[in-house]
């Protein structure tokens, strides 16, 4: 399942955005010279795409918006807009369905994106962030309030869906924490969007 919608962009999946070049200052990627000897998993793929998805979110904000001044509450507009293209069905507390696992029949509840990939996401952006020279103190994708909205997202769906999001107990490799939900991101695309929506889907 993508994330989001093939959407047209003048730049190729293979011609991927330089976060350099959408931030006013700021340090310069570590991961600007790949490796020849080796080829790149594909979480460190995922992982870059969704780094530079970000970054042209903010390069599209309006006004546009720099790396340096990015906060959590950013994040959370990043994320809340994000929900458009969502594909999860969650059930509001007056549809027969709510709690329902496997519902019978179709219904008018919303999509959303789904609490696991969400997580998932926000979890590469962390890394990405910090890879590319961001301290850790100033990084957006950690703040309490992203925390917060994640944990909120994870029970309002657990609830509404009928389904447990308890962790399994696993054996944690290096990455495995966040490959776990990788595959609902399989085919993820870059993308040019629309200028002004996203600023106003916030509020709707």
């Amino acid at each position: 399942m993508d994330l989001y919608p093939e959407m047209e962009c003048n730049n190729s999946e293979n011609s991927h955005l330089n976060i350099g070049s959408l931030v006013a200052s700021g340090p310069v990627s570590s991961s600007s010279s790949p490796s020849t000897t080796s080829t790149p998993s594909r979480y460190e793929n995922q992982k870059r795409r969704d780094w530079n998805t970000f970054g042209q979110y903010l390069k599209n904000h309006r006004p546009p918006l720099s790396l340096s001044r990015c906060s959590g509450a950013h994040v959370l507009e990043f994320l809340r807009y994000l929900d458009q293209f969502g594909k999860t069905k969650v059930h509001a507390p007056i549809c027969p369905f709510y709690g329902h696992p496997n519902p019978p029949a179709p219904c008018p509840c919303p999509l959303r994106q789904a609490w696991g990939s969400l997580d998932a996401l926000i979890g590469r952006l962390r890394a990405a962030y910090e890879e590319n020279g961001w301290p850790t103190e100033t990084n957006p994708f950690g703040a309490r309030a992203v925390r917060l909205y994640l944990r909120e997202v994870r029970d309002l769906q657990s609830k509404a869906r009928g389904i447990s999001y308890e962790k399994k107990k696993r054996k944690r490799g290096p990455t495995q924490e966040h490959q776990h939900f990788t595959p609902s991101f399989s085919s993820f695309q870059a993308f040019t969007l629309p200028p002004g929506d996203h600023h106003h889907q916030q509020h709707v």
